[in-house]
């Protein structure tokens, strides 16, 4: 049954992707090796390794990426351990506005980092009234260091991924086997070299590739650090000549070329090992209490890390509490008018209920096809599991300005497609399109569970009688849960905050989401950007709640949110 079951969802998975990923890919890229006389040709390709901007882009991505994932470890893996295994002050608290980062789109918090580090900004004047600049001085902090602001930006606005995922898979190491180690004389260094970093790789592997494409595929932050030889912002500006330009298409074939090689050999190199556990790890081993000068340091780590990532939104939240803020360290007036004003505005309470109906059908629509698309590549040995994962991982591959032009291009009238014409009603295209680019999410969660979560426990329910689906159900997904609820917040924030399918597919103001409708408000003239920031603080909070909520739900404190 269970070989039924996995060519079913081999079968689905594949009908789903050939439609929604595969086709629109088809209909953006091919004119990467067609001409303008459709002949084929690899000439446009070819190009791209030719023409030395092109190169620059790839290694400047590739550079992003790495740099950005190498910071994001080194902030999100300590972190993770000191949560898992020590209680300290404020933990619960600190642990939890960890995740804040996850709740505010970094286009938005764009408009609060330009308010800090621009040229009239927040740190100039800060600086000027401590004596470092004259009155008529000014550093440009967004032209100066612009790589490494992109690697900060984004190890501080992905870390929340990779901690999620490690303290998920500390979660699920028995206590027992560090222990025996310790009994054996294995410690300190060496026991977490040896032991504990093995028995978590498949978290810190589905955290880290996740940071990784994420970061090489990312479009905002360097558009707005205006870094524009890196491939997306290629692509990008490229994609407004789509008409007659067959390099953006090329880029696209290069990127996601150069991404599925990436990840291929990433997952050759630390993501086969599986150390299933014969149980959950039990409670016996728990979080102990930090000596008080170690619990303070850690206390202050937190808080440290948190400061630096909540910069983009306390600027938002300034901006939005401003009357006037120029050149001046904080605003020099309040106001608390641009929230009503926002909350009143025609577009703000219908954007705020659409992107509530589109992020939750993609959720669970992930979370299904994920769990399923997981127990195929790690419980069955099925002929091509491995296409399958790495089809499930390839929406991360893909700039979203490059994925929401394919579907404006497979609905155009006399299309299969022309049904979901985003420009009638773009409500089941936009689904389609936050499920697709958020599934990674889901299922590099639900495939770390399950190869923590020995295969012997279903056997043994299968054994008494308990019919294998039945099984999966009763006995398995209650032990992952930790790693579905990562996956599930993760795809439910993102989808809540997807920017480039809502700019694009949303195209009549009663389907705008919250993104589309925070980018109209910027547009405005005046009190744009007051409005879009109140709106984008409205958002925060409505997340922030959402949080809270599955915290309540699963009746642990936000801390322990994934130690089920």
């Amino acid at each position: 049954m269970s070989k039924s079951f996995a060519w079913v969802v081999y079968a689905l998975t594949g009908a789903f992707f050939a439609c929604f990923f595969i086709w629109p890919i088809a209909t953006t890229v091919g004119g990467a090796f067609f001409d303008a006389d459709r002949r084929f040709t690899f000439d446009f390709v070819a190009e791209v390794f030719r023409n030395r901007i092109y190169v620059e882009g790839l290694r400047n991505a590739f550079l992003l990426a790495l740099g950005s994932t190498l910071v994001t470890i080194a902030i999100a893996l300590p972190l993770a351990f000191v949560s898992d295994r020590y209680d300290f002050p404020g933990k619960k608290l600190l642990s939890g506005l960890l995740l804040v980062p996850l709740i505010l789109p970094p286009f938005v918090g764009a408009i609060g980092i330009r308010q800090l580090l621009g040229q009239h900004g927040a740190l100039n004047a800060l600086l000027e009234n401590v004596g470092l600049l004259g009155p008529d001085q000014t550093i440009d902090w967004l032209g100066q260091g612009r790589m490494w602001g992109v690697i900060a930006l984004n190890a501080l606005h992905l870390y929340p991924i990779l901690f999620l995922n490690v303290t998920a898979a500390l979660a699920n190491i028995d206590p027992a086997m560090e222990e025996a180690a310790e009994n054996l004389g294995c410690t300190g260094f060496r026991k977490f070299r040896r032991i504990t970093l093995p028995l978590m790789m498949p978290g810190l592997f589905a955290g880290g590739t996740i940071v990784f494409i994420f970061a090489f595929t990312e479009l905002g932050i360097p558009l707005i650090f205006d870094i524009t030889r890196v491939t997306s912002v290629q692509i990008f500006y490229g994609i407004k000549e789509i008409a007659g330009n067959p390099f953006p298409f090329a880029l696209v074939v290069v990127m996601l070329t150069s991404t599925v090689l990436l990840y291929a050999v990433s997952k050759l190199a630390f993501g086969n090992a599986q150390h299933a556990m014969t149980v959950k790890a039990s409670t016996g081993g728990g979080s102990r209490t930090a000596s008080s000068m170690f619990g303070w340091l850690c206390a202050l780590s937190f808080a440290g890390i948190t400061a630096l990532a909540l910069l983009p939104h306390a600027g938002v939240i300034l901006v939005s509490l401003s009357g006037n803020w120029y050149r001046s360290v904080v605003p020099t007036e309040f106001t608390l008018s641009h929230y009503e004003t926002a909350m009143g505005h025609y577009l703000t309470v219908p954007s705020i209920i659409n992107s509530l109906k589109y992020a939750s059908i993609a959720t669970v629509i992930d979370v299904i096809l994920g769990v399923a698309i997981a127990y195929v590549v790690v419980r069955t040995d099925l002929p091509g599991r491995g296409l399958l994962d790495a089809l499930a991982m390839m929406p991360l591959a893909v700039p979203g300005l490059v994925l929401a032009f394919g579907y404006i291009s497979m609905t155009q009238d006399g299309r299969v497609f022309s049904f979901l014409n985003p420009s009638k009603d773009p409500t089941l295209l936009l689904v389609i399109a936050y499920s697709v680019r958020r599934l990674p999410y889901v299922v590099r969660s639900a495939v770390a569970g399950f190869q923590q979560t020995s295969v012997s426990l279903e056997e043994a329910a299968q054994n008494l009688g308990c019919p294998p689906l039945r099984a999966l159900r009763r006995i398995t997904l209650p032990l992952i849960a930790a790693n579905l609820i990562a996956g599930g917040l993760l795809a439910f924030s993102f989808a809540m905050l997807e920017v480039s399918d809502s700019l694009i597919l949303a195209q009549k103001q009663q389907h705008y989401p919250i993104t589309k409708a925070i980018y109209e408000l910027y547009l405005l003239l005046g009190e744009g950007r007051f409005l879009a920031s109140a709106l984008g603080v409205w958002a925060m909070a409505f997340l922030g709640i959402t949080i809270f909520a599955a915290s309540a739900l699963l009746g642990k404190k936000l801390g322990a949110l994934f130690r089920v």
